[in-house]
Parts: C-alpha cells; structure tokens; sequence
C-alpha cells in the first residue's frame, strides 16, 4: 500500500469524523432523509465543478491508463451508498453518535470475512489490526451503557450496507474515472434520498436554511471530499486495510 493512498483513506476517515457531529446538528430541525437530500446535493455541485475543471486531465489519464467513464457505474454503487447513509441517518435519530461511530465500523470485521467468502486472501496482520481496531474503538466510543435500541439495530444493518460499498469500490476503483464514480454515486443518493423525503417527511426551506452550515459541511467536506478520497485511497490498498484506516 503507497503512502499516498494511506494518506487520502485517513484524510476521509477525518471528513467522516466531524461529519458525524454535523449529522446530528443537522437534524435538530430537519428529518434523515432531508438532511441527507440536501447534504448529497451539495456535494453533487462540488464534485461537479471539479469535475468540468479537470475534465481535460483525466482525459488524458483515462487514454494513458485505458480505464473507462465511471458515471453509470457511480450511479449503481450510489443504490448502494443510499441504502447505508439511510440507515445511518435514520439511526441516529435514535441512538447516540459514540454508538453510531461504533456500530457503523463494524465494517472493519465485516470486510474481511465477506472478502473471505468471496475468494480473496486476509493476511494476519490484516485480521490483527481489525480486531485492534475494534477495541479500541470500543474503548473510545462507547462511554455509556452497552444497551441495543431501534436505532442500534438499523446501524448495524447499516454497516452491512458500508461493507458492500467499500468492496464495490474495491472492484471498480482501477477500472474507472474516479471522479465520475464518485459524483454518480453521490447523484443517486441524492434522488434516492429526495424520493424518500417527498414520500416520509414534510420538507421545509426555512429549516434547512437554519442547518445550512451542518449541510454545507457534510455536502462538501464528506459527499464531496471524503467520498472521493475513499476511491482514490482505494486504488492503492486492499478492503481490509482500507477499512481499518477508515474507522480512525
């Protein structure tokens, strides 16, 4: 694993992180999927300046290293993403962002062993860390009772969900435009999200203008910024040792 893609997969651990706190700030005034529409969208308009910016480039990149455009596959690995986000947002309406933070990285045993299943190797240092990883981050986020509610449940269903988006990264990340990926993905949670709040939710302007600082932080610095990350890091380090740096 490069240095370089240790770096990026920290760097969006980080946005994941604080996004956390900007997640159950947001949601004071605004329903998940509210929340999540508006989070998603903006990171759609920031992925998509970047992405005419720098169209020319990876242009070039694309031609030099014969992979292909990313957007329809986004868009599919986005049905995915939709589905974990949901579940994250709706749960921590119920449960505290210490045991969001624990739950939702179970993925750090989830990945390897559905790696397992599908035929890839785990060394054990990777199988070592994850359950290090895991302590620790029992220790650090749980400083409450170990109780199970509602929302606990819809997490951990959740983590399933993380678990197959990061081994869907895994596959493609190498084979297509990562920029296009990721704003396909973020384009598909964002509908998907809209739908789900159109159809549960009663939507208003003037609550999500009061949230517009924890949108705009989880729009640009974790839908935007981190998401990208998570691909680019992916390129250069297998699941499990991706999902270990991003549960920091």
């Amino acid at each position: 694993m490069q240095l370089r893609g240790a770096l990026m997969l920290l760097g969006a651990s980080f946005f994941w992180g604080t996004t956390f706190v900007a997640q159950m700030s947001g949601m004071e005034g605004l329903g998940p999927f509210s929340y999540a529409a508006a989070r998603y969208f903006v990171g759609v308009l920031v992925l998509a300046a970047v992405l005419w910016f720098t169209r020319r480039q990876r242009a070039k990149e694309r031609l030099k290293n014969r992979y292909g455009r990313g957007f329809l596959t986004g868009l599919f690995i986005g049905i995915t993403l939709f589905k974990a986000s949901s579940f994250q947002q709706v749960a921590m309406v119920y449960t505290t962002a210490g045991k969001a933070a624990f739950i939702t990285c179970l993925y750090i045993i989830f990945v390897p062993l559905v790696s397992v299943l599908i035929g890839k190797k785990i060394r054990t240092e990777n199988w070592i860390g994850a359950f290090l990883a895991i302590t620790g981050l029992y220790f650090l986020a749980l400083s409450e009772e170990l109780t199970v509610n509602f929302g606990d449940v819809l997490l951990l269903i959740g983590a399933f969900f993380w678990t197959a988006q990061i081994l869907l990264v895994d596959r493609f990340a190498n084979r297509v435009d990562a920029m296009e990926l990721s704003i396909g993905q973020a384009f598909t949670t964002a509908v998907l999200s809209f739908a789900a709040m159109m159809l549960f939710e009663n939507p208003s302007l003037d609550a999500m203008l009061s949230a517009a600082i924890p949108i705009l932080y989880g729009g640009v610095m974790s839908s935007g910024v981190a998401f990208t990350l998570q691909i680019y890091g992916q390129k250069y380090a297998e699941p499990s040792a991706a999902a270990i740096l991003m549960s920091f």
